[in-house]
């Protein structure tokens, strides 16, 4: 890969990790069209670490009071004393599935399911479950019941939206989107669903990252021009990334989701579209 390639795709990343419109999807999508290699799903999980120092330094007051609460718990006997002692295990346990299926589905994630026919099929099924969750959430909310903040998520949320993270394994799903969905059907706020999925994302791209530079660290060591452009997009990827966190944050506090409904409906559709010309191979 180039560095042209890499500043692209290290920017096409930053853009799409946080947003309900799939990173996976659009690093799959972008070189097929730009006529580059498929980077492969070590480079996306490699880049994300960019991501997830934007993370990090987005939310590093929840992060310390999380980790501060957690670790006093247990040295006080007492770890589920207080809401943010609580979160850091409900984080542990909800990050637990995805590993879990990761590992069994290793080979499939990284190669038939980066498929653009499922790419495509995932991108538009999921716009179409985030439409209901929407239609459920003004439901209830017609009906005066409140949604629920950070305060008010308990194991229940924590351990389903976690089992709901796992459907991220298939490209095109979206973390965000589908723990976001996730927890607009648990009747989380828009503002509270995409807080909390962005924290339970921590422990598994952190995870999936290290995972994969020891697995290709090999590779990585024996060419300083391919280190260097990987390091290139994950700064890159780290820098937009924090600006999306930003604008998503901000943009669900007054808008629902319905902007990216629309857009994962037309990507997904465009894709086999696209395929049928013969324009892309799948």
């Amino acid at each position: 890969m180039s560095l042209f390639e890499a500043i692209i795709l290290g920017v096409v990343q930053g853009l799409t990790e946080f947003l309900p419109i799939s990173s996976t999807a659009h690093l799959r999508i972008v070189p097929a069209l730009a006529g580059w290699e498929d980077p492969g799903a070590a480079f996306s999980a490699i880049v994300q670490i960019g991501t997830l120092a934007a993370v990090v330094a987005y939310f590093h007051r929840d992060i310390i009071d999380i980790s501060k609460a957690f670790f006093n718990g247990i040295r006080k006997g007492k770890p589920f004393e207080t809401q943010d002692s609580r979160l850091g295990w409900m984080i542990a346990a909800g990050t637990l599935p995805i590993v879990i299926f990761g590992l069994l589905f290793k080979s499939e994630i990284e190669t038939s399911l980066r498929s653009l026919y499922w790419i495509s099929a995932a991108l538009i099924v999921l716009a179409l479950l985030l439409t209901l969750a929407e239609w459920l959430m003004k439901k209830r909310i017609k009906k005066g019941v409140p949604t629920k903040s950070m305060e008010n998520i308990g194991w229940k949320e924590a351990l389903l939206i976690g089992l709901i993270q796992s459907i991220a394994l298939i490209p095109g799903s979206s973390r965000s989107g589908v723990t976001i969905t996730g927890g607009l059907f648990l009747n989380l706020s828009r503002e509270t669903a995409a807080r909390f999925s962005f924290l339970l994302s921590l422990p598994a791209v952190f995870a999936a990252g290290i995972y994969q530079l020891y697995e290709t660290r090999e590779s990585l060591l024996a060419s300083y021009n391919d280190l260097f452009n990987l390091t290139i997009a994950t700064f890159f990827a780290g820098v937009v990334g924090y600006a999306s966190i930003a604008f998503l944050i901000s943009y669900l506090k007054k808008h629902s989701t319905a902007l990216f409904i629309i857009y994962r409906i037309a990507l997904g559709a465009g894709i086999l579209g696209m395929i049928a010309a013969g324009y892309v191979k799948p």
